[in-house]
């Protein structure tokens, strides 16, 4: 699973390896990183979330891809594209997802790479249009939603049925296609 390969500036998105897992983990899942994400969880839950990662791919030709970063090849999170398959959700739709290790926020690897994702969602994959996901205490993602160029559709927010949220409302923020080109060229 080494097929996809994106560069940025300063970042390389691309598929998993073997040996990607662990130092992920060690970054990710802290009380911190996980805090709007359900909080840390076990080896079973770890196992379960690579399953799926490794599952969109399969499915989709696209994941939330590993986020190495180009100067020291340390695996800073991951940033990309799955088809959301949220209960309630806009089932189907292009999602674009991001998390970081702490010691890379604040320094735009998340703005960058979620950039990078969009681009290739408009022109890779032909999406119509790309949402995002998070709950109304997450400013820090909503934030960054917006400063993509995302707006907020709360006629798509939907209840939350998966752990991640905790019961919070889920809500909704969409780029489309023409929005996002007007925005880049």
């Amino acid at each position: 699973m080494a097929d996809f390969r994106h560069e940025t500036e300063r970042l390389v998105l691309r598929d998993w390896r073997e040996d990607d897992w662990p130092e992920f983990w060690e970054g990710t899942n802290t009380p911190a990183v996980m805090q709007w994400l359900g909080g840390v969880i076990d080896e079973a839950g770890q196992d379960s979330a690579r399953r799926r990662l490794e599952g969109y791919h399969a499915d989709h030709g696209h994941t939330f891809w590993a986020v190495e970063r180009k100067s020291d090849g340390a695996i800073l999170g991951f940033c990309g594209l799955k088809r959301c398959n949220e209960p309630k959700g806009p089932i189907g739709d292009m999602e674009a997802g991001w998390r970081l290790r702490e010691s890379a926020w604040g320094q735009g690897y998340a703005k960058e790479a979620a950039q990078a994702s969009l681009e290739i969602a408009f022109r890779k994959f032909g999406a119509p249009h790309v949402i995002a996901l998070t709950v109304d205490g997450n400013a820090a993602s909503w934030g960054l939603m917006k400063k993509l160029g995302m707006r907020r559709r709360p006629d798509m927010d939907f209840p939350d049925t998966v752990s991640w949220a905790e019961g919070e409302n889920i809500i909704v923020y969409r780029i489309e296609k023409d929005e996002w080109e007007a925005q880049n060229g």
